[in-house]
This record gives C-alpha cells, sequence and structure tokens, in this order.
C-alpha cells in the first residue's frame, strides 16, 4: 500500500472522501485546502505570538513574525508532501520546541549572553540553536537512525501516544480559561458537530466543509457583536433623527471580542525573506537544549504519522517512509531558522480534521499549503487570522483532539485486551503522560525547573565550586535538566518512551502485542517512492 499507487485508495473505507492520492476539482481542493489550515491557525498563531511576547518584540514586527511563520508552514507542508513521507500533514511552528525557546529568550533579554539583551539578540540565538539541532535531525532521519525505532513499535506503544497527542491539548487556554466564553465555543463545537455527524448525510457540502462552515459562522457571530454602530444623523422633513449609538455586545475585554479595527490599520505586504532579522548566532548551550525540543518532536512526529496512516486506511509507515519524514523535517527546520521563526514540525490538528471531513487527499494539502504560502506575506490575512477569537478556537481544538484520541485508541484492536501485562502498560503510560506534564507544569521555564533542582548547591557540596571542573560539569549537567524538563513537560514523549521501555521489556509474545496482526498491515519498504526513486532514479 503505497501512496503512490491506486490499491491505497482501495482499502480506504467508506469514511474516506477523497484518498491519499485522489485530486479533488481545483476550486474544491482550495477550500477543502484552506480548511485544512484553519484548523491549526490558533497554534501557528500561538507560538510567534508568545515568542514576540517573551522577547518584546514591537507590534509592528510581530505581523511580520506571525507571516513569516505561514510562509515557512507552507513551504515545508509542500516540501514533505512532495519530496518527504507524502502524507497529507500540514507543518508548522512546534510547541514541543517552544520550551527550550523560551527558555533561549529568557536568558539572552536578561543580558546573559555577551550583555546583549534585546529582542534581535535573542531571535538570532535562538535561530542559530535550531539550525545547529536541526542538522543532526537530518542526520538521524536520513542516516536511518529513526527509523530503526520502528521494529521496537507496537500498538501498544503507538496507542497511547497517537490517544496523548489529542490528551495534551485539554488544558489549552482556549479551552480552560477562567474567563471562557462558553456560549461562543459551544456555538463553534455545536455547529461542527452538526454538519459532520448529524447533516453530512444531507447535503455533501456539510461533510466536506464542516470546520470552515462552522468557523465562518461563529466568528460573523462574535464580529457581529462586536461592531460598534452608529447610525443617523437622518431628516425627514423638519425632523431629525440621531445620530444614534449602539455599543457592542462583547467589550474589548471580552474573550469573544473581534476587533475589526486592528485588520484595517494593518500593512498590507509583508516583507519577508532569509535572514530578515539578521545572521543567526551559535551558542552551544542553547544548541543542546533546543536538541531536547527536537527530539520531543521527532517522537510526536512518529505518532502523527501512525495516526494519518490509520486514520487514511493506509498500512503502518515503513522504516523508509518515517526516515525520509524525518530528514525532511530537519530540512524545513534549518529553512524555519534561516527564515527567523521557531521551527517546523507536524501537525496533529489537520489529522483530525480528515477523521470529520474524509478528506485525506495529499494534493488538498498541498494546495492549502500554496494558498498560505502567498498569504503570509499579506498582512490583511495574517490581521484577520488573528482575530479569531480564542473560544472558537477552543472548539476546534476539542472536535479535532478528540478525534485524534480516538484513532489512538483505535490501534488497539490489534493487541490482546485480556493481557493484563497490555492493559498495565498502557494504563501506565497514559497515566504517566498526562501526570509528568502537569507536574512540569509548575515551573515556567528550564531556569525555573534548573533553580528547583538547586544545581549550584549540588556542585558546591562535592567541593567543585568556583573551578574549571565545575563549570564543564554545570553546563553538562544544565544539558540533561533541561532535556528533562523538555521530555518531561511533552505528554506523548513521557507517555510513548514509557510504553516503548516497558512493551520491549516486559515478556510477551508478538501475537499478544499486536505485532503479528501489525506486520500484515504494514507497508513494505519497496512501497514507499522517495524522490530520488521516482524522480532521479528513472531518469538514468
Amino acid at each position: 500500500m503505497t501512496g503512490d499507487e491506486s490499491v491505497t485508495d482501495e482499502s480506504v473505507g467508506d469514511a474516506i472522501e477523497y484518498g491519499i492520492d485522489e485530486q479533488p476539482p481545483l476550486g474544491e481542493s482550495m477550500v477543502l485546502g484552506v480548511q485544512h489550515y484553519l484548523t491549526m491557525v490558533g497554534a501557528n498563531i500561538a507560538v510567534p505570538l508568545i515568542l514576540a511576547d517573551a522577547m518584546g518584540m514591537p507590534p509592528g514586527v510581530t505581523a511580520r513574525f506571525i507571516g513569516t511563520f505561514f510562509v515557512v508552514s507552507g513551504i515545508a507542508t509542500l516540501a514533505q508532501t512532495t519530496f518527504g513521507n507524502r502524507y497529507p500533514i500540514v507543518q508548522g511552528a512546534p510547541f514541543s520546541m517552544l520550551a527550550p525557546a523560551l527558555a533561549i529568550v529568557g536568558v539572552v533579554t536578561a543580558g546573559g549572553v555577551s550583555g546583549q539583551p534585546g529582542w534581535e539578540a535573542a531571535l538570532l540565538q535562538l535561530q542559530g540553536a535550531i539550525i545547529v539541532a536541526a542538522l543532526v535531525e537530518v542526520a538521524m532521519g536520513y542516516f536511518g537512525l529513526v527509523g530503526k525505532l520502528r521494529r521496537f513499535l507496537s500498538p501498544v506503544v503507538i496507542a497511547p501516544t497517537i490517544a496523548l497527542i489529542g490528551l495534551s491539548l485539554f488544558s489549552a487556554p482556549q479551552i480552560t480559561a477562567a474567563n471562557q466564553s462558553w456560549w461562543l465555543l459551544g456555538l463553534t463545537l455545536g455547529l461542527i458537530l452538526l454538519f459532520s455527524q448529524y447533516l453530512d448525510v444531507k447535503h455533501r457540502a456539510f461533510r466536506l466543509y464542516p470546520v470552515i462552515l462552522a468557523l465562518v459562522i461563529a466568528w460573523a457571530a462574535a464580529a457581529a457583536l462586536s461592531l460598534d454602530v452608529t447610525l443617523g444623523p437622518v431628516s425627514i422633513a423638519d425632523l431629525t433623527i440621531g445620530p444614534l449609538s449602539i455599543d457592542p455586545v462583547l467589550g474589548s475585554d471580552h474573550p469573544g471580542y473581534v476587533d475589526l479595527g486592528a485588520v484595517a490599520n494593518t500593512r498590507p505586504l509583508l516583507p519577508i525573506y532569509p535572514f530578515q532579522w539578521g545572521v543567526p548566532e551559535i551558542t552551544t548551550a542553547f544548541v543542546i537544549g533546543m536538541f531536547a525540543g527536537v527530539l520531543a518532536s521527532i517522537v510526536e512526529s512518529i505518532g502523527d504519522y501512525y495516526a494519518v496512516a490509520n486514520i487514511s486506511g493506509s498500512g503502518a509507515p515503513s522504516e523508509k517512509r518515517i526516515n525520509h519524514g524525518i530528514g525532511m523535517e530537519g530540512l524545513m527546520n534549518i529553512f524555519s531558522g534561516i527564515m527567523g521563526t521557531g521551527g517546523s514540525t507536524s501537525y496533529s490538528e489537520n489529522i483530525g480534521a480528515i477523521g470529520l471531513t474524509g478528506v485525506a487527499s495529499r494534493y488538498v494539502v498541498q494546495i492549502g499549503a500554496v494558498v498560505m504560502l502567498f498569504v503570509g506575506f499579506v498582512g490583511y490575512f495574517g490581521q484577520l487570522i488573528a482575530t479569531i477569537p480564542d473560544p472558537i478556537v477552543g472548539g476546534l481544538f476539542i472536535a479535532m483532539f478528540g478525534q485524534i484520541v480516538a484513532v489512538g485508541i483505535s490501534n488497539l484492536r490489534h493487541v490482546d485486551l485480556d493481557s493484563s501485562r497490555n492493559t498495565f502498560i498502557i494504563g501506565f503510560a497514559l497515566f504517566v503522560g498526562l501526570a509528568i506534564p502537569a507536574y512540569m507544569g509548575n515551573f515556567e521555564s528550564t531556569i525555573a525547573f534548573r533553580e528547583a533542582v538547586g544545581l549550584e548547591a549540588m556542585i558546591g557540596a562535592i567541593g567543585l565550586a568556583n573551578t574549571a571542573a565545575a563549570t564543564a560539569i554545570e553546563v553538562a549537567a544544565q544539558a540533561v535538566v533541561d532535556t528533562v524538563y523538555i521530555i518531561g513537560s511533552t505528554g506523548m514523549a513521557v507517555g510513548g518512551l514509557a510504553a516503548l521501555v516497558l512493551d520491549n521489556t516486559v515478556p510477551g509474545s508478538r501475537e499478544e502485542r499486536g505485532l503479528a496482526q501489525w506486520d500484515r498491515i504494514t507497508e513494505d519498504e519497496s512501497e514507499f517512492d522517495s524522490v530520488w526513486d521516482r524522480w532521479i532514479r528513472t531518469e538514468k
């Protein structure tokens, strides 16, 4: 079952409207492609906004910063779907690399690197760390190191890992904020449920476009309630009526408020180009910390690959496909560092959209990527997307990530659930995957976690304080502590690693672990054609 042969689409169930290799009409593909991207705008805007706020970036620069993220997302998605693993997965800003990024920003803005405070210095250090850490990711992918892990992965490992991808967002501020607008979140979620689960049999449009229809209706309602309207004055004969002023129902402090004025005041076109912030700078400690984020991103991406293969009706990914996917993600991380963003990785949001809409077409995602690539340069678009209120994004998150949790759990159909071994491993992985990140949430950054661990006190206790050896030990210890914090903050990494270790050490048969059944549905290595196989080797 390859992404390049019709056999894949023949194996897809009735729930899939368009298989991976199918190409809907161009107009329909554009709408479907934009819908895929709309499912991840919340995350792809949240990351640059969080970084911009931490760096103290001026508002005028922030719009350009956000636009750069969309340009990088469009190019990275095109590269991955064309030259990488060729799965219909959107690429975007990674939360898994946000923790080390914030740590870097915190140190630099505090004057911790050659006394260079300021957002420009922080961003250049961030770019350098991403570029060097991504070089290692490229090597791990294209030299086959990541793909070799596949032989140790069974449904017992993959099921909780994928489920934790979805469960990790249950406490997102867009859902659990104290001032949440539940009517707006409920409207968005209710419309998605109405269109995708109840009216999908009434008209094909409800089946294909539930997300974009729900988002547009909910956003229009919020925008209408945010308008400050002045009517008149109106003169009738000698009688003058007005002017009448109607205050907005939703004030500027309401979470559902839509600031349309910000769209009109933005720049129409944004200059986005390589090294637009300057030449990246490299600091070894920052690179080590960022590599921990890259490792968490790799674990998450492997889970995404299995999820999209499962939900689109394809066979489980081969070692070759995984290697090419991770290698391409590394290349796109390097590209993101050159462009000046916070990295790039596979996004889970549009995988949930595949489950809701039945649209798994690679072509659709590529069309959406082209649209995002061009609109990233348009200031009005970035600012318009930024006006989508958090409650609407929260409604999208509940629908999208609930779907991913179900996809993860569905992998358990291959394993023996009467086995106490399996139920223990699955339950343990899910529990620690939720509990440990919750504990790590008590610390705002890697710096706070270092202080809690008490590195300096430990070094002083062994009598090496203020020595050359102490400096070397402290750097190494910081790298270890930062890695523990970053991995520990990523639920799917914690749960996935716990399941991986237990499943490969606790005795169990291949049938019991689901490997025998999985081997029968895993694509053969020869079934995935890389860009070298498809374009270069065939020309010789």
